[in-house]
């Protein structure tokens, strides 16, 4: 089968790997390179470095609102179009280019999370699980029939060690799916948009932290956060990125703080509204992630600061 594929960050890579090796992968779409990082150098996407590596024709448009691009497309005669994390909504007139249609391998068991970050927000909301979804195109965002749903445990996986596990299982769901497709051998399902919920991209206020909050929301605010919107806060007056953290365990430590407490001893514990958590790993300001540990005694901070958000 002739498949063009469209993709742009790490969640797209095992996928675009699984239709290569069963599949005539055509041309390679990806979304325009951009700035990243903290010197934000403009590099390939992770799609787009995978493709280029493996040989393959990568193009990143724009827009598709140019008709000289939708040609471009049909010139390729692809059987199907499958998208995963591309981040751009594809018009009607990329849907009616292929045969079969445009798939999506989506991060959610949908209707559940329609939107820009179905990882971050099943975390955010305390889900115990949550799944991939591979669905028919259409206009809408995410509104499309689905013919396969993988559930996926979330446990204490933070965001990017989800991401993996649902690109693995939609590697695997996708690569089975296209023979049956065209033949006519697939289900589709209809989405009950009564119970549709909308995955908004996170913003760093999102995943922001304070000695309000639980232990659980400390802690998923944590696991969700990510580059582009860092867990942030302030103790002992020094603005901190938290990259991991745990609840702990020690009953005297954790009813010991109020909250708005830290104790800096060998670790960095922080009162909460219902326990406390401890910080693992962190980022201070201006520097390079370290353990809690070592900011401490780097900071030579010692008993108990004050803690709150930034």
């Amino acid at each position: 089968m002739r498949v063009v594929f469209m993709g742009t960050p790490d969640f797209a890579v095992p996928i675009l790997a699984s239709l290569r090796a069963t599949h005539d992968v055509v041309a390679v779409y990806s979304r325009p390179d951009r700035p990243s990082g903290r010197g934000r150098k403009v590099g390939p996407t992770p799609v787009k470095a995978a493709a280029l590596a493996a040989g393959l024709v990568v193009r990143q448009p724009e827009r598709f609102s140019d008709p000289a691009e939708v040609a471009l497309l049909a010139a390729d005669a692809p059987d199907v179009v499958v998208v995963a994390a591309f981040g751009a909504i594809l018009p009607r007139a990329v849907l009616d280019v292929p045969r079969f249609g445009c798939i999506n391998v989506h991060a959610s068991l949908l209707p559940r999370w329609r939107g820009a970050a179905p990882v971050q927000r099943a975390i955010l909301a305390g889900d115990a699980e949550t799944g991939v979804s591979i669905m028919r195109m259409e206009e809408g965002l995410d509104t499309g029939p689905w013919c396969a749903q993988q559930t996926v445990s979330i446990g204490d996986k933070d965001a990017a060690q989800l991401e993996h596990d649902l690109s693995v299982a939609g590697a695997c769901l996708v690569g089975e799916l296209l023979a049956p497709l065209a033949v006519g051998g697939l289900t589709w399902h209809a989405q009950d948009d009564a119970a549709a919920t909308y995955a908004a991209k996170v913003r760093a206020e999102d995943v922001a932290v304070g000695p309000d909050l639980t232990v659980a929301d400390f802690l998923a605010r944590v696991r969700a956060s990510g580059a582009s919107a860092p867990c942030r806060m302030r103790a002992a007056g020094k603005n901190l990125t938290i990259l991991r953290a745990e609840r702990v365990l020690d009953s005297a430590t954790a009813l010991g703080l109020d909250a708005g407490d830290a104790l800096c001893s060998r670790h960095l514990d922080l009162g909460c509204a219902d326990g406390a958590v401890r910080v693992l790993s962190l980022v201070p300001e201006g520097r390079s992630a370290m353990s809690a540990d070592a900011f401490i005694r780097g900071a030579r901070l010692t008993g108990t600061c004050d803690w709150e958000a930034r």
